[in-house]
């Protein structure tokens, strides 16, 4: 089993990365994820709009978003990075199970 710890973070995710036309906070190509944190500005409606079409592009892709508002990390942090390591343990796991059958 794969397992993302806090020290292996910025390891695995990059940061300011230009996927297509569109820019992410993080990005881990090891388990095709992006994690966004969203400050207020997100909820204007032309923002949320760009946003949405932003998630759709990176989903066509096999990417999975994950978005957080600014709130959530300064109230929850500990719960928002239990979070994004269980789902980046199970995509990275999948990833490598799909790798594994290929192989076979």
């Amino acid at each position: 089993m794969v397992r993302l710890s806090a020290f292996t973070f910025c390891t695995i995710y990059k940061t300011t990365n230009i996927l297509g036309k569109y820019i992410a906070d993080f990005y881990s190509a090891k388990a095709n994820l992006v994690i966004e944190l969203d400050g207020s500005q997100h909820s204007e409606e032309e923002n949320a709009q760009y946003d949405m079409e932003r998630t759709k592009f990176l989903e066509e892709y096999g990417i999975q978003v994950l978005r957080f508002k600014n709130y959530e990390i300064i109230n929850n942090f500990i719960n928002v990075c239990g979070y994004i390591d269980k789902i980046a343990n199970e995509r990275m796991n999948k990833i490598e199970n799909e790798n594994t059958d290929k192989r076979s």
